[in-house]
């Protein structure tokens, strides 16, 4: 049987069928970002304005922006939400080799006074903890930045198209995700610390260093050093909060075993 043009089309294209092994990638480079690039669509002239900031992201996996009204950018995605924002940070070697990802997404403004500011406010702020400085200026805001659809180059030859279902998770009651997530996060990192080491160290086989737990969602744990970033996933995703404290505890007789 002869190959039909649907199938020769098929083969020609650079774009790879999307599985498993792709979207955890691209999920790892949203949860692991600590800043990208914004474009954006200038307010007046209509050109295409490029600016670098620093990202964290939602529980959902949403990214999220701190920005200025003095910055470009600010006035850029007020009046024109449409933007793309592109992750993934070159390693040794040629740049184009390492895996990013363009994220095609809408900005929209959080209300200072919601909930979901304070929820927003308090996961970037433990993964950008100098912005405390000026996080709460009057001209200063936080954007989530709705992810619409996104483009993956995993490398050379792996190109993959992704739906905001591949990236985002969803789960039921995201204010007790909220309010578990504070407590937990600083019970850990106050009583646990020897814990957190071997997330870090023995089962992301990151090298040694002052490693603290920074946000919680139903997928993993981000755990931050510095400058550096390191994502634990769970072999399981949690569909409740309960379910936290004996995932920790697995994990840590895990890795004391290893």
């Amino acid at each position: 049987m002869g190959t039909t043009g649907e199938e020769i089309e098929r083969e020609k294209s650079p774009i790879r069928p999307t599985d498993d092994e792709a979207r955890s990638l691209a999920k790892g480079l949203v949860r692991k970002a600590r800043y990208g690039a914004l474009a954006s669509i200038e307010a007046g002239s209509g050109h295409p304005l490029s600016s670098r900031v620093a990202v964290a992201t939602d529980t959902d996996g949403t990214p999220v922006i701190l920005t200025s009204t003095l910055s470009g950018h600010t006035l850029a995605i007020r009046q024109t939400p449409s933007c793309s924002l592109l992750v993934g940070e070159p390693g040794k070697g040629d740049p184009l080799a390492h895996a990013r990802i363009s994220l095609f997404c809408k900005a929209l403004q959080i209300e200072r006074a919601s909930e979901e500011h304070e929820r927003v406010r308090s996961r970037y702020l433990k993964r950008h903890p100098k912005a405390e400085l000026y996080a709460d200026f009057g001209d200063f805001s936080f954007f989530r930045l709705e992810i619409i659809r996104a483009s993956l180059n995993g490398g050379f030859g792996k190109a993959f198209e992704l739906g905001n279902e591949d990236l985002l998770t969803s789960f039921e009651q995201p204010e007790r995700w909220a309010a578990m997530e504070a407590g937990a996060v600083a019970h850990m990192n106050e009583d646990h610390l020897d814990a957190v080491k071997l997330y870090a160290e023995v089962l992301c086989k990151a090298s040694v260093a002052n490693w603290k737990l920074a946000c919680i969602d139903p997928q993993g744990l981000d755990l931050v050093a510095g400058d550096r970033v390191e994502r634990l996933w769970f072999a399981e995703e949690l569909n409740d909060p309960d379910e936290l404290r004996p995932t920790l505890v697995a994990l840590a007789m895990q890795a004391r075993n290893a």
